[in-house]
């Protein structure tokens, strides 16, 4: 099963099951990984999305794909045998993702290389910004030091 507008967009790998890089809520410890990943995975490593800027959002990130821009952290997550088709639906309607460039989308999933410490690259699905969204956050957003989700907050 294949979520909406799959492998339908620049950046996209058509037919590819790539994993998916989570850089906010979706990240081991926060309030949506046990929802919406819990017994849904096979792995789930740390990696870092470069020429990426990551802002605050209402409760959430926002990822922003900027060329010399930083690096955001975050995990590489695989779905478990069997488990792709709907763990890629589950997140579509989690990131309000419609299709590619549709106007109603929060966010966009494109594929990129993230790096994992050892300094292997992985082609993974990422959510950013829409463009709307990106618009409004380069104007009067709140960059997050570091482009760490879970460093965001003092211990």
């Amino acid at each position: 099963m294949r979520g909406p507008g799959f492998g339908e967009g620049p950046g996209e790998s058509f037919g590819e099951e790539l994993p998916f890089f989570v850089y906010g809520t979706l990240r081991p410890g926060e309030g949506n990984h046990d929802l919406f990943l819990h017994g849904r995975t096979a792995a789930e490593e740390p990696a870092l999305l470069a020429d990426a800027v990551l802002y605050e959002g209402p409760g959430y990130p926002y990822a922003l794909l900027e060329p010399g821009g930083g690096t955001v952290a975050g995990e590489v997550v695989t779905a478990a045998p069997g488990e792709y088709g709907e763990l890629l639906a589950v997140l579509d309607r989690l990131e309000e993702y419609v299709a590619p460039g549709h106007p109603r989308n929060l966010y966009d999933r494109v594929a990129r290389e993230v790096r994992r410490p050892d300094g292997t690259a992985a082609r993974a699905w990422v959510y950013v910004a829409a463009p709307g969204v990106a618009r409004k956050l380069r104007a009067t957003g709140t960059p997050i030091p570091g482009g760490d989700w879970t460093g965001r907050l003092p211990g």
